[in-house]
């Protein structure tokens, strides 16, 4: 027995060091030492170029290209907050304590799902925009974000970094195996990047509740708690927005919202998700079909999230309510829209709204004709008082004809946006 509990012990020390890669943090601080004890600051520069992302490993050249990580924001979180640093130190050299942790996890995760692919988790250092995120068959955890705790010194960070303030008063670092699962879950997937609220809340809330059952424990996340206790008001704002190409209510936000709690998109897709399994007679093949359902195939995912029972009624009548509701362009001041005789001495441009509209979003694009053909806005002037009605400035010239796209990123004040609407015009 004692040899083969030997045996044992190696091939699992082998499985660990070839599933997680950590070397990129210990690479960190060894250019952290040479970059606080230098005061050239080209050659810090070229420390951290050289040292750690030149010499990192494939999971941290994702996560750079991922989050547009570059040297000098490196460099400027070096030099800004010392005393964060210091006081995260400890914890990223503590890796190796969660390995184990997180192969069990991983392992159990293949007793459910046996199809299960091979994945490697990389622990990276980041720059404050990623937690955990995924880049095709590797896990990439920012460890600056995922290992901190409500010990960690974040008096340094401008409001600009508030989410992260609040991020650790959750300690992190407690529910760091469920992260890499969670994360583990989206290299399975078929995609983890969905066209609309409803498939990207899919997309999250399976990798959750699989999570949750592998682990066999409930999501530590809040906003699970937070919905399941507010069910019925978060599922009935939801139905609004679900076929929204934005996200900004419901996921990877802030708290500053109708229900001052963030990512509650991660409720609803956990709850359709166990929903779903609930309701299935094979457990295992419930959860075959969530891992490998193609989210952003409209129909299949319909027929899933019907066959969840989450919503009270079918998606195709929430669908209808959407498209009926959609905010749209009731009219232009100055011509009516397709006219071929616009006066070339306008310079402004009015244009009105059939709902209250959110002034913190606008968007122009080019039309079919292009950029030659753009009616460009020299001066976006603002919305009007009752948020109905923008103007910008433009510059006409005679005979010619123009094309303007406001895009759907015009949105009204619950969230739901326009269809992108084609200003096309000609000039006397």
């Amino acid at each position: 027995m004692k040899k083969i509990f030997f045996l044992l012990i190696i091939t699992f020390q082998s499985t660990n060091s070839q599933n997680i890669v950590k070397y990129d943090v210990a690479n960190f601080w060894e250019a952290y030492d040479r970059i606080v004890t230098s005061n050239d600051s080209l050659d810090q520069l070229s420390i951290i170029q050289r040292d750690f992302i030149e010499n990192g490993s494939p999971g941290l050249q994702a996560m750079i290209d991922a989050r547009r990580y570059t040297p000098e924001q490196y460099l400027f979180a070096i030099q800004n907050y010392p005393k964060f640093w210091s006081s995260i130190r400890r914890q990223t050299q503590q890796i190796n304590s969660y390995s184990d942790e997180i192969e069990i996890g991983i392992n159990r995760l293949k007793n459910l799902y046996p199809s299960l692919r091979p994945a490697k988790v990389y622990f990276t250092i980041g720059v404050f925009r990623s937690n955990g995120t995924t880049v095709g068959n590797k896990v990439l955890i920012g460890s600056e974000m995922a290992l901190s705790d409500s010990t960690v010194v974040v008096e340094e960070f401008p409001e600009t970094l508030d989410y992260f303030k609040d991020y650790i008063a959750t300690n992190p670092n407690k529910n760091l195996s469920f992260l890499n699962i969670h994360e583990y879950i989206h290299t399975q997937q078929k995609t983890t990047i969905g066209k609309n609220l409803l498939s990207q809340t899919v997309i999250e809330g399976v990798a959750e509740f699989i999570a949750s059952l592998a682990l066999n424990i409930k999501s530590p996340n809040p906003q699970i708690t937070f919905g399941e206790k507010n069910m019925k008001q978060v599922r009935k704002a939801f139905s609004k927005e679900m076929f929204s190409p934005h996200f900004n209510n419901w996921l990877w936000n802030d708290a500053e919202n109708t229900f001052k709690m963030r990512d509650l998109s991660y409720y609803v897709g956990y709850a359709i998700a166990e929903a779903f399994y609930t309701s299935s007679d094979d457990k295992k093949e419930a959860i075959k079909e969530m891992i490998q359902l193609d989210y952003n195939d409209q129909n299949k995912l319909e027929r899933f999230v019907n066959e969840s029972g989450y919503f009270p009624k079918l998606i195709s009548a929430y669908r209808v309510t959407y498209e009926s509701n959609k905010p749209k362009i009731k009219s232009i001041d100055q011509f009516e829209n397709g006219n071929q005789n616009v006066d070339s001495e306008i310079d402004i441009i009015t244009v009105n709204f059939s709902s209250k509209m959110d002034n913190r979003f606008r968007g122009f694009d080019y039309g079919p004709l292009g950029e030659q053909n753009v009616l460009r806005v020299h001066e976006f002037l603002g919305f009007s008082e009752d948020q109905k009605s923008l103007s910008f400035r433009v510059s006409l010239k005679p005979n010619k004809r123009y094309q303007l796209i406001l895009t759907n990123s015009f949105r009204d004040e619950n969230g739901i946006p326009i269809t992108p609407y084609l200003i096309d015009i000609k000039t006397n």
